[in-house]
């Protein structure tokens, strides 16, 4: 059952501790992928916002411009929450990842597609798991799922089939320096899922 959007709410002392418990979690991922690949992650301060499914386009389409991107999403799920990972990477990244993974072949789509799974795998499930630690969660990661390669925002959008009106959205741009690597994470919680969330957040902030 779906609950009305008028049940869906969050405050800003909510938003502060999601921001928290995130800042936690892209903290380990960052370290995994600075180990991964021997590099510097920058690390901005996440964005959290209860977004309509609608503006969820637009949200989209704001991380990704011009650009053409390559995408996976992974499903998550524990303790009646549920939700999606999607990770956007930007085409242009391919280089300089395969140079870091010591990758000294042909770069085709196969081993783009062999660098964006291993990339994923390891920002969502760090992410995914070091939220779920915080929050006394364990979450069961589906398989990762390729939205598409090469494609553009606007393309990779018309696939979309979203169930709820609301949806907590968590937002994450991971850079790293002196590489020309980007790419942003969005942690996207069903809109069920809301308010068990916030229960576990006013504990914590009680």
């Amino acid at each position: 059952m779906t609950m009305s959007a008028s049940a869906v709410t969050l405050n800003e002392d909510q938003r502060d501790c999601y921001q928290e418990l995130t800042n936690v979690a892209m903290g380990q991922a960052a370290d995994r992928l600075a180990r991964l690949l021997d590099v510097y992650v920058v690390l901005p301060i996440p964005k959290v916002n209860l977004i309509e499914a609608n503006d969820l386009r637009m949200a989209i389409q704001e991380v990704e411009t011009d650009s053409k991107i390559s995408a996976v999403c992974q499903g998550f799920i524990g303790s009646g929450i549920a939700g999606e990972a999607l990770l956007l990477f930007n085409d242009t990244s391919f280089g300089d990842l395969a140079s870091l993974m010591n990758f000294t072949g042909q770069i085709d789509r196969h081993v783009e597609l062999e660098l964006l799974m291993d990339v994923g795998s390891l920002l969502i499930g760090a992410c995914i798991q070091g939220i779920g630690e915080q929050l006394e969660i364990h979450f069961n990661q589906g398989h990762p799922v390729v939205l598409g390669q090469h494609c553009r925002i606007e393309d990779l959008l018309k696939n979309g089939n979203n169930a709820w009106n609301k949806t907590l959205a968590i937002e994450i741009h991971y850079t790293m320096e002196h590489v020309n690597i980007d790419c942003d994470l969005l942690l996207l919680f069903t809109e069920d899922s809301v308010a068990k969330l916030n229960n576990k957040i006013n504990y914590l902030l009680d």
